[in-house]
């Protein structure tokens, strides 16, 4: 444990601003945690796993300072959890942990309910404000393999998608009159060479205008697109990051499979320059986009950033849906001027009693649009468990001003 303490003493004393992004360290199965929690100092998801090993060796010292790091950044652990931590960190500081785990999750609510899809629609991923519309939505179901069209006083209509594999992200192009959304295996269904992985091009009335096929073997999910009109989708199962350029024919990679563990949101800087990208048990990363350089985007503040599923850039915040950390919120990470480090944090909402698990959704009118009742704990492999039901999907609208 000395190591990692040294590690974060390095880090600690170098004057904030002055050095240049940390370097991305490509995770493989012989790095140990220290290293990695040393390489990635604002993921709640390692010092988690650092702490089972702490208690597991009886470093009762070095699981009590683990505990003080994640309390600073706001972990609130299950009842059950805590009694557990309490029993194995020995008598000594048995009340010391008790107290850094006393705080229960602060409830934060700001967003409205602005439309429900119906229960039939199934496992909605993510939605979309329609371009050029008065408020009205596409929504992606993962295991209907359709979007779904509605909102705002319309009834939902659902468009299947022919040979499409599981909907995820979805994104509208430069100017709007395309959307496009992923088309991937995300769920490790059992292959079918006869589907589409891709991204897949939609018209306003829901006609595949364009396909734009994945190299084979990778599965594409989260999508982002920058002002040029290039189209950046993540690969969570392989963990490389691809790019379509304006006209291109197939998707070409931006970053190698294997640099991330597992990619997910997505965020373009407003000058095009770079891409902002969330791993999920890591935290997040920055992508020179000329160059494709890889650097972990550094934070100033004791702040969580990892469990980011949806991603966003908004007025010089970072807008993220953690459902990752305990407890799931929505927060506001306030950039640099240079956009290289993280200098602000906003919690928009936390621990709200309206969701199950808050999902994807996109920008809209100053406002995040998002699914709020996320339901991939009923299904598995794209199918409804046995003895479970579909029930219908919460959108909620959040609004961002400061």
């Amino acid at each position: 444990m000395r190591a990692l303490a040294a590690a974060l003493a390095v880090l600690l004393a170098a004057p904030l601003g002055a050095e240049e992004p940390p370097a991305w360290r490509n995770v493989d199965a012989a790095t140990g945690l220290e290293q990695l929690a040393a390489d990635f100092p604002d993921s709640t998801t390692l010092r988690r796993r650092l702490l089972a090993a702490q208690l597991e060796q009886g470093d009762a010292d070095g699981a009590l300072e683990t505990l003080r790091w994640l309390s600073a950044r706001g972990m609130v652990f299950r009842t059950q959890t805590q009694a557990q931590i309490a029993e194995r960190i020995g008598a000594a500081h048995a009340a010391e942990a008790a107290r850094l785990m006393s705080a229960p999750a602060q409830v934060v609510t700001a967003s409205s309910v602005v439309a429900e899809l119906p229960a039939e629609a199934g496992l909605i991923e993510s939605v979309l404000v329609s371009p050029g519309t008065a408020g009205a939505m596409i929504a992606t179901s993962v295991s209907r393999r359709s979007v779904f069209t509605g909102g705002a006083g319309l009834a939902w209509l659902e468009s299947p998608i022919a040979s499409a594999q599981a909907l995820s992200g979805i994104v509208s192009a430069p100017g709007g009159k395309i959307v496009w959304v992923a088309s991937g295996n995300i769920v490790g269904a059992q292959a079918d060479g006869a589907r589409f992985s891709g991204l897949i091009g939609l018209t306003g009335d829901m006609g595949r205008f364009a396909s734009i096929p994945a190299p084979e073997g990778v599965t594409v999910s989260d999508l982002a697109a920058g002002p040029d009109g290039t189209v950046y989708a993540s690969d969570p199962v392989n963990g490389g990051v691809y790019r379509a350029v304006s006209g291109a024919r197939t998707l070409e990679a931006l970053v190698a499979p294997g640099t991330f563990r597992s990619p997910q949101g997505l965020a373009v800087s407003a000058d095009g320059a770079r891409l902002y990208v969330s791993d999920y048990g890591y935290g997040l990363a920055l992508v020179d986009l000329a160059s494709g350089a890889v650097t972990r985007l550094a934070s100033d503040i004791s702040v969580a950033l990892d469990g980011v599923d949806g991603l966003w850039l908004h007025d010089g915040e970072l807008i993220a849906v953690q459902n990752g950390t305990s407890p799931m919120r929505i927060s506001a990470f306030a950039l640099s001027a240079d956009g290289t480090r993280i200098v602000g944090h906003r919690v928009l909402e936390q621990a709200h009693p309206g969701w199950t698990e808050p999902l994807g959704g996109s920008l809209h009118e100053g406002a995040l649009i998002y699914v709020a009742t996320g339901q991939w704990d009923r299904y598995d492999r794209g199918q409804l468990r046995e003895g479970m039901t579909a029930l219908p999907t919460t959108i909620r609208r959040l609004p961002l001003e400061r």
